[in-house]
Parts: structure tokens; C-alpha cells; sequence
């Protein structure tokens, strides 16, 4: 099934709504020892930058809106390198987190008990499962963010869970992707390099990159609005959009 931008969207994409794809076609599913963990390998694992992209994610988002009192999904929240920080800031319990990998989910345990925040995250806000099913939550979320996960993964796994979230984020509720460029006029052979950062990004393989008109194409005929907010900070040219709830429920 092909989808395509709605009307006034730039661009055109064909993508398939319900892939039958790998959810793990990265390195980021490998399990990390105890002894590995104890060592801050995890921090390497999900992209290093510990200091400067997790305090980003909280700076961004709260300029975008987040309050304490909302309650927020963590998209392949991994370590919690940006979780540690929403932890401290929101109210108690509404940080929820999945990911693929349970060693890392135990490392990002592990870092809050460090930093003295264990007592706020309860255990079952943290979920290790193999695809993006945040209605297994059982609650409706305000925000969700998805940072350095679509990067790595094909634009059909975009389109999937946001037919998926239209279940757990109501009216109003946001989604905030992180995504490759890839520009207008791009050779589909030839990869990308991104600066600062130099990342090479690939139209078939991780870390892919994706076309504005990609990110139209996976709302097609969803409840959901687009604003692609484009550059906001990242230090590996990782580039932002928005996707807002509209309609009942």
C-alpha cells in the first residue's frame, strides 16, 4: 500500500503502513554484561554525548511546552541519557520509557539510583518490548518523544507508530521525532554526511536519513498534523518534527 503527503504537503513518498520489518537491524540490540554496565559502556552504546544531548532533549522540550504535571513517553529511551533529566523534571511517575534492549532500560535503573532519583520512577514505567506499543502503558500520554530512534530505522516504522499512537495520545498530544535530512535532489545511492558530527546516512540502512516528504507521507490519512521544526541544536545535525493529535479522543 502506497501513502502520499495530503494535499499542499511538499513532496511525495510511497511507503507501506504495515512493514514486516526487523525492529532491531542495529547494533543498539546488544545486551550489555554487569560488568559492562558498571563500566559506562552503556553510555558508548547509545551514541555517547552523555552530557550534552540528554540536558538538550529536557532544554527543548520544555521551550516546546512540557510541564511537571504532563505525563511522557520515551521512544526508545534506552539508558535514559535524556530520561535521567524528564525524571528529575517531571512530577513523580509520569516518565514512561521503552525500549528493546533490557540491559540498557537496567543501566538507565541503575543511573537514577545514582543520581538519587530512583524513588521517582516507578518499576513498571519502564518497558522492554520489541516493537513501540506504548498503549501497553494503559494511560494516554501528553508528550512523546522519539530521539535518535527513527534514525535508525526505515520511514514505514515512523508511519506504523503513528497509526499505533492515535490509541494512547489524544487530542492536543504531541509526538517529537528526531530524523536524518535527507535534501531535494539527493542521488538514493549515494550516502550522506551531516555536520558537525559527520554521520554517514543511508536511504536503505541504518543510520538512514529521510526526505521532508517522507514525514508527510507516514501521516497520510492519520489524525495528525505536521510542523517540521527542522534544526534545533543537535550536535549531529539530527533535525526536528512535530506531530500533533487532532480530532475526538
Amino acid at each position: 500500500m502506497s501513502a502520499s503527503p495530503s494535499s499542499g504537503a511538499p513532496g511525495g513518498g510511497d511507503l507501506d503502513p504495515t512493514p514486516d520489518l526487523d525492529p532491531t537491524p542495529n547494533v543498539y540490540g546488544r545486551e550489555l554484561s554487569a560488568d559492562e554496565i558498571a563500566a559506562g559502556k552503556h553510555r558508548e552504546l547509545v551514541g555517547g554525548l552523555w552530557d550534552e544531548v540528554g540536558p538538550r532533549q529536557l532544554e527543548f522540550l520544555v521551550a516546546r511546552g512540557l510541564r511537571p504535571g504532563m505525563r511522557m513517553l520515551d521512544l526508545g529511551c534506552g539508558c535514559l541519557r535524556g530520561g535521567l533529566h524528564l525524571v528529575r523534571f517531571l512530577d513523580r511517575g509520569n516518565y514512561y520509557g521503552i525500549d528493546v534492549n533490557a540491559s540498557l532500560l537496567a543501566a538507565g535503573r541503575r543511573e537514577l539510583e545514582e543520581a538519587g532519583l530512583g524513588d521517582r520512577l516507578p518499576s513498571g514505567n519502564l518497558l522492554r518490548t520489541e516493537g513501540l506499543e506504548g498503549g501497553r502503558f494503559g494511560v494516554d500520554f501528553d508528550v512523546v518523544l522519539a530521539h535518535s530512534l527513527f534514525t535508525h530505522l526505515p520511514a514505514a516504522w515512523l508511519r506504523r507508530y503513528l497509526s499505533e499512537a492515535v490509541g494512547h495520545v489524544p487530542a492536543g498530544g504531541r509526538v517529537f521525532v528526531t530524523y536524518f535530512e535527507w535534501p531535494e535532489g539527493w542521488p538514493a545511492e549515494r550516502p550522506l554526511e551531516h555536520q558537525p558530527g559527520g554521520i554517514l546516512t543511508h536511504s536503505d540502512r541504518d543510520p538512514y536519513h529521510y526526505r521532508v516528504a517522507d514525514l508527510w507521507a507516514c501521516r497520510e490519512g492519520l489524525p495528525w498534523e505536521l510542523e517540521v521544526i527542522g534544526e534545533w541544536g543537535h550536535p549531529r545535525d539530527q533535525r526536528m518534527a512535530r506531530y500533533t493529535r487532532v480530532g475526538a479522543g
